[in-house]
């Protein structure tokens, strides 16, 4: 109904779409500062966690352990996207936002009465990341669904926005938080968020649920569910640029992000020797070169979405491999900035080409799929924490980097098919 209410608009208005044009549609205006709130209360919670886990157990093995934990529900994402295509992607990703609440709450309340311990902590890690990972995907399918095509670019940028500007600001207030008010009144903030998020969620318009070939006669229980999950692995595995797409979200995720993501932490208080305050300046300057990369691209018309995508990439990667080097904080801010710019160009790309590609009714099992392949975060950072202790931190990282050019130019090569020509369907301006 909203795309209809919006088509005319796109016939008559100019052919460069304002970057706010998506906040016309109703739901896009809840569903924006619901994804806001979420992806800072995520933020904080990572950077809360982390620094308890840092000062309690002194361990990078057990911080890489609770990156790892936080994406563990990657393996099931797939699942959640094929239930958010049964029921609506609107009411799984309210129903999820309630159980960070939840989670998040019990928290709150071993803190509050002196019972919170680093144990505690991995349980309930645990549970919140096999629901947590397959957010970001399901945001995408519900922007797919809401929004009309030719503004697709400008709204998944203006998501993508939303976590990178809560990145900013949970790196400032996060450790902060944690310092001033203690991990309780912390998490106090954070469950607030994430009901307040869900609450939005819950107030947007649902989107008509996509008709579905019913072939369940016959079938003994459980096998309908079996055969969607196989349809969605089939149709993302053979469409058009979507497999060489998958392959750069795996790769990134288990070479790249490791190294800002739950590596920071350590990479503030042994490598540049700073305090919490440090690691906050860390994680917002590659949040900052994200923000700048989602805000340029939603004003930008007409571009060559692959390319950028291998561009961007090959730019990531080698901001990283200069950051591993660098000893003097306020360059390796500068190299994280450029790094983060190139992430969010990257990562965007990806996630247009998988949308715009994918079929109304399957767009939650593709984004589970690329849900499913973060799982290389928790990999690489698990090996990344053995071998920063076998080889050091600068070998580390230097290894990670050099793999992922390697790997992405092999990538480039061989589907350069798909991604290189102009009038490759993943190429559409």
């Amino acid at each position: 109904m909203e795309r209809r209410e919006t088509r005319h608009r796109v016939l008559s208005g100019s052919a460069r779409i304002s970057a706010l044009a998506p906040f016309s549609i109703r739901s896009f205006r809840f569903q924006w500062p619901a994804d806001l709130l979420t992806s800072w209360a995520f933020e904080v919670e990572n950077l809360v966690l982390g620094w308890y886990i840092m000062i309690e157990t002194g361990s990078v093995l057990l911080l890489t352990v609770l990156g790892a934990l936080v994406y563990a529900g990657t393996l099931i994402a797939p699942i959640f996207g094929m239930i958010g295509d049964r029921i609506g992607h609107r009411d799984l990703l309210a129903a999820m936002r309630f159980a960070y609440t939840a989670l998040a709450s019990t928290i709150m309340a071993l803190a509050l009465t002196g019972h919170l311990s680093a144990f505690y902590v991995m349980i309930i890690v645990a549970i919140m990341g096999l629901i947590r990972p397959s957010d970001l995907g399901l945001r995408g399918a519900l922007l797919a669904d809401i929004m009309p095509t030719d503004r697709l670019v400008g709204a998944l940028s203006l998501s993508r926005a939303t976590q990178d500007s809560a990145r900013i600001a949970g790196a400032l207030t996060g450790t902060g938080l944690f310092v001033a008010l203690g991990i309780g009144y912390a998490y106090v903030a954070i469950a607030c968020l994430y009901l307040t998020a869900a609450i939005l969620t819950r107030s947007m318009s649902k989107p008509k649920l996509h008709e579905v070939p019913d072939r369940s006669r016959g079938d003994w229980p459980g096998s309908s569910l079996l055969r969607d999950l196989k349809e969605g692995i089939v149709y993302s595995w053979s469409g058009p640029g979507m497999l060489p797409v998958l392959g750069v979200a795996f790769l990134t995720n288990l070479t790249a992000y490791p190294l800002t993501n739950g590596l920071l932490p350590y990479i503030a208080s042994d490598v540049f020797h700073t305090d919490q305050a440090g690691l906050g300046y860390l994680s917002a300057s590659f949040a900052l070169g994200s923000l700048i990369g989602s805000i340029t691209l939603s004003l930008t018309g007409g571009v060559r979405i692959a390319r950028l995508l291998i561009g961007a990439t090959f730019a990531w990667y080698a901001m990283l491999l200069l950051f591993v080097q660098i000893k003097t904080l306020p360059v390796a801010l500068l190299c994280l900035v450029f790094a983060g710019l190139g992430q969010s160009l990257a990562m965007i790309s990806a996630a247009v080409i998988l949308m715009r590609t994918a079929s109304a009714h399957l767009r939650g099992r593709v984004m589970g799929l690329r849900m499913l392949v973060i799982y290389g975060l928790p990999v690489g950072l698990l090996v990344a924490g053995s071998l920063i202790d076998l080889i050091g931190y600068i070998a580390t990282g230097s290894l990670y980097a050099i793999s992922g050019l390697l790997l992405m130019a092999a990538i480039a090569l061989y589907w350069r098919a798909d991604l290189w020509p102009l009038h490759a369907p993943a190429n559409a301006p």
